[in-house]
């Protein structure tokens, strides 16, 4: 496995994944979230692997990172898929030339 490029911070340059804050409630009798309205809340990364979801909890520390690192990802997906769309229009369009003649 290829390991990811890591930043001053310790933390890699991209991330795939989303952050997302879960709310939930604790599941202790007498705790202020129990009716449901002031519930726990934690900043999490959220990624599918092998088909299933998984979540890592973030430090208030790490979540600005984390959240620069994802949008990064991001951005160089989109440019691969562009690149990607490019490749195929011009080998289609190379076929279709080659099929009248050009």
């Amino acid at each position: 496995m290829m390991m990811a490029k890591q930043r001053a911070n310790g933390l890699p340059r991209m991330i795939r994944g989303s952050v997302v804050t879960q709310r939930r409630r604790c599941g202790k009798p007498n705790c202020h979230c129990t009716d449901g309205t002031a519930l726990h809340e934690s900043t999490v990364l959220s990624y599918s692997t092998g088909g299933r979801n998984h979540t890592v909890m973030l430090e208030a520390g790490e979540i600005a990172a984390v959240r620069a690192a994802v949008a990064r990802y991001r951005v160089a997906l989109g440019k691969v898929e562009q690149d990607g769309n490019a490749g195929l229009d011009a080998l289609l369009t190379r076929r279709a030339d080659a099929r009248r003649g050009r």
